[in-house]
């Protein structure tokens, strides 16, 4: 797609729609905080984990450049937005766009158990993603970085059957160069940010940790039913998932992941243009339901 092809950024709407996220994640977390009622901080920790989604999705949004057209103000935005994962926008950054370089090769083939894998492991890893685990390693990793970078280094795992299994190697390898100084900055940002919203609105240690363990599931679940068991290409390994259309339009038109990965700079408002009607649509429900039953051995004739 040339350039002069893509769609206008929607930077109003973004940045309306960023304020009015955070703004409904921050009464969800006082809510689920000072609630007398089980179940209205349950139905608190589940909104949150909708609308903190929404704040993710414009995250993602940054990490391409097209949340605003200014560099800076999408830079800046899309740091406002890293806090509330917590997470540093730069780390946040540079794995994703490893995510787009690697979709579905053998780094990125959770969903197959291929010869030489390291089956518990890989159900490990898998069942990390399932149950929401997945999403706490984003901000620890975050702080692990900022207070002793030479840690995560280790864990790569270069060269080695774990660290290719894994995706290790592929995505600690960017830290080499990154750049520190500006992540430790952001997850300071991050740390201040949630102390601030701890602190101004009383929160709780269990209304805090309820709502981010909705988010982390409902996160985490959706971040590889929208590439698994989908071909195996860079460009084309993703679905464009059928789901409830209120769902789709919370989560900012994440589901059209196909379409993502084949016009990665075109802004969420418009990927519904970009939908391969011809193409294959699984529903979320029905990839969610399968990948309980786990990785499936990598079929004969896969490339």
């Amino acid at each position: 797609m040339r350039a002069e092809d893509t769609p206008p950024i929607p930077a109003a709407l973004n940045a309306v729609l960023l304020v009015a996220a955070m703004g409904a994640g921050a009464l969800c977390l006082w809510t689920a905080s000072h609630a007398e009622a089980l179940a209205v901080r349950l139905v608190a920790a589940g909104v949150f984990s909708y609308v903190n989604n929404t704040v993710f999705s414009l995250l993602h949004e940054a990490t391409h450049g097209v949340l605003h057209p200014s560099r800076r103000l999408n830079d800046g935005l899309g740091r406002l937005a890293a806090t509330f994962f917590p997470t540093s926008f730069t780390l946040q950054r540079a794995f994703h766009l490893t995510h787009h370089r690697n979709n579905r090769t053998e780094r990125e083939q959770f969903d197959y158990l291929r010869p030489g894998d390291h089956r518990f492991l890989k159900r490990a890893q898998w069942y990390a993603i399932l149950t929401g685990a997945y999403w706490a390693f984003v901000p620890l990793g975050a702080l692990v970085f900022a207070l002793a970078p030479g840690l995560l280094r280790k864990l790569r795992g270069p060269g080695t059957r774990y660290g290719e299994q894994t995706g290790a190697d592929a995505y600690l390898g960017r830290l080499e160069e990154a750049p520190g100084a500006t992540i430790r900055a952001e997850v300071l940002l991050m740390v201040a940010l949630q102390a601030g919203l701890a602190y101004a609105l009383e929160l709780t240690p269990t209304g805090w940790a309820l709502c981010y363990a909705a988010f982390a599931v409902n996160w985490s679940s959706l971040q590889y039913a929208d590439h698994a068991w989908s071909p195996l290409d860079v460009r084309e390994g993703a679905w464009d998932l059928r789901v409830a259309a209120p769902v789709r339009w919370v989560f900012l038109n994440y589901h059209y992941h196909r379409a993502h990965h084949r016009h990665p700079h075109v802004p969420w408002l418009y990927l519904g243009r970009y939908v391969d009607a011809s193409a294959p649509r699984p529903s979320f429900l029905r990839i969610w339901c399968a990948m309980w039953r786990g990785p499936r051995p990598l079929p004969e004739k896969a490339p």
